[in-house]
This record gives structure tokens, C-alpha cells and sequence, in this order.
């Protein structure tokens, strides 16, 4: 299997983000087609348009890294963990997808241990993505991926001291979520869907995300990534950061808060374990 030891971190992110742009260029192609989706045994929708993009992703993922275990969403799950894997969402927010809003992502995070060494989100339909090694950089989506990049770095914002900006899932809400948002002073709230949330904290567009319901690793490791390296932090239970690889729990987060300003952090009283869906 290959190392990455020796690779520079935003290097290999930016191989991801060519990745991404041509996982995007797919789905953007489909998504005026009638497209039958089928509900899986998590209740979660899925299409045709997931899987080509997964098909796509993992081939190039193949083909730059050969041998470093791949798990992801549509197709492979379950995959058994090395010291260094990939977690995959080939169409983070298929629901958004399906209906047209246009807010969903391609995620694809390089994980080294347990917590991402190098990630990409890419937002096809709003035209912007985000990539991250040791440094968050931004640019809008080109229509040539080799030359058309235009890379700006992004940095989260200082949290206000009053009405912050909080985050909300469009199609998802719990009792659990109200709870830890009912102690900040929150001045707005933003629906905005999939791991978009994470990059709109990063480029300091908003201040906190909080999510108590259930999510998977393939949903927040990219945009956790991301967010950590523009300053912020996605934090657990307790305060401390997620962690990633835990194939015994089928790869099942638990609570977190995405935050913008650290010091968010001691306000925040996530539970222990993830609400019921």
C-alpha cells in the first residue's frame, strides 16, 4: 500500500479537488434526468447518480493511490480500515438532489489514523469548493480542471458576541440540537444542507453547526477537515475532536458541534449519543 508519509498534505488535496470537480461534472449531467431512487435500510434515498459518481471516485482513487482502502457510502460501507483510507460521499444530500435546491457536495477525505490528514468538498451546482491539507483554500469550480482553479485561502471569523449565525438542516431537526443551540445567542438561523454547513464556518460565513441527530463518517470527515485547517474545530461530546475508522460501530458519528470560534466550545452540552432519526 502506499505511503503518504513523504506526500505534502495540500498536494494530495489537490489531487482530490480534480477528483471531486469530475465527480461533480457528472452528477451535474444528471441531474435534469429522471433519476428512480430507492430507499436504503437506513431510510436514506439513493440514485443512480450516487453510484456513477462513487463508480468514478473510486477508480481515480484507485488509480493515484493503489492499494489504500476506500469506504464509502453507496458501495462499500463496510470496507476494513488501514493506517491510512478514504472516506467517501460520492452525493452528500441526495434529498437536495433529488428535489433541485442544488445544496449538495461531493466529499472525499484522506484519513490518516484517526482524523483526516487531507479533504475536499465540493459544491457542484453552487460552483464552489473547498480543499484542505495543512492550509483551507476556496475557489469557485473552473470549467477545466487542470488550469481554471482560483485558490483563496479561507479563514473562519471570531464568534460575535450576540446573534450568531447557526446553521440548521434543511431536512433534519431534533429535540437534542434545540437544546444546545437554546444556550448560544443565536441571531440567525441559515438552512443550508450536507457538508456545505462546515464550509460556510470555514470561509467565516456563519459561526456553528450542531448536530445531535444520527450522521455518518463519510458526512463529516471532509467538511471537518476543512474547517479545522481555516481555524475552527468539530468537536464531540466533552469538547473533544471527532475521531474516524471506527468500523465497529458501522461508522456511526456521535454528537458534534462544528464552530467557527473555538471558544464556543465551553458553552456547548452536547449529549452522549446520537438521537433517533
Amino acid at each position: 500500500m502506499m505511503r503518504f508519509d513523504d506526500q505534502n498534505p495540500d498536494e494530495i488535496a489537490q489531487k482530490l479537488a480534480h477528483i471531486a470537480w469530475e465527480a461533480g461534472r457528472v452528477l451535474r449531467a444528471m441531474e435534469s434526468a429522471f433519476l428512480d431512487k430507492r430507499i436504503k435500510d437506513d431510510g436514506s434515498p439513493t440514485t443512480a447518480a450516487d453510484l456513477a459518481a462513487e463508480e468514478l471516485i473510486i477508480k481515480r482513487l484507485d488509480e493515484a493511490w493503489s492499494g489504500v482502502p476506500v469506504v464509502a457510502e453507496e458501495t462499500c460501507s463496510s470496507t476494513h480500515t488501514d493506517d491510512y483510507f478514504f472516506l467517501v460521499d460520492p452525493l452528500d444530500g441526495t434529498g437536495d438532489f433529488i428535489h433541485g435546491t442544488g445544496e449538495y457536495s461531493v466529499n472525499i477525505a484522506l484519513i490518516r489514523g484517526n482524523r483526516p490528514m487531507a479533504a475536499v468538498v465540493a459544491a457542484p451546482a453552487m460552483g464552489s469548493i473547498w480543499m484542505a491539507g495543512e492550509t483551507t483554500w476556496k475557489s469557485s469550480l473552473p470549467d477545466e480542471a487542470e488550469t481554471g482553479f482560483d485558490w483563496r485561502e479561507a479563514k473562519v471569523r471570531a464568534a460575535p458576541e450576540k446573534d450568531l449565525v447557526a446553521l440548521v438542516s434543511r431536512r433534519h431537526g431534533d429535540i437534542a440540537t434545540e437544546a444546545c443551540l437554546s444556550v448560544l445567542s443565536i441571531g440567525t438561523r441559515r438552512m443550508t444542507s450536507s457538508a456545505l454547513k462546515f464550509c460556510l464556518i470555514a470561509s467565516g460565513e456563519a459561526d456553528v453547526y450542531v448536530r445531535c441527530g444520527p450522521t455518518m463518517e463519510w458526512d463529516t470527515a471532509a467538511g471537518d477537515h476543512i474547517l479545522t485547517c481555516a481555524g475552527g474545530s468539530v468537536v464531540g461530546p466533552g469538547g473533544a475532536p471527532l475521531t474516524y475508522g471506527h468500523e465497529d460501530s458501522g461508522y456511526r458519528n456521535g454528537p458534534f458541534a462544528a464552530i467557527g470560534d473555538i471558544a464556543l466550545a465551553s458553552r456547548l452540552d452536547l449529549p452522549v449519543s446520537a438521537s433517533a432519526a
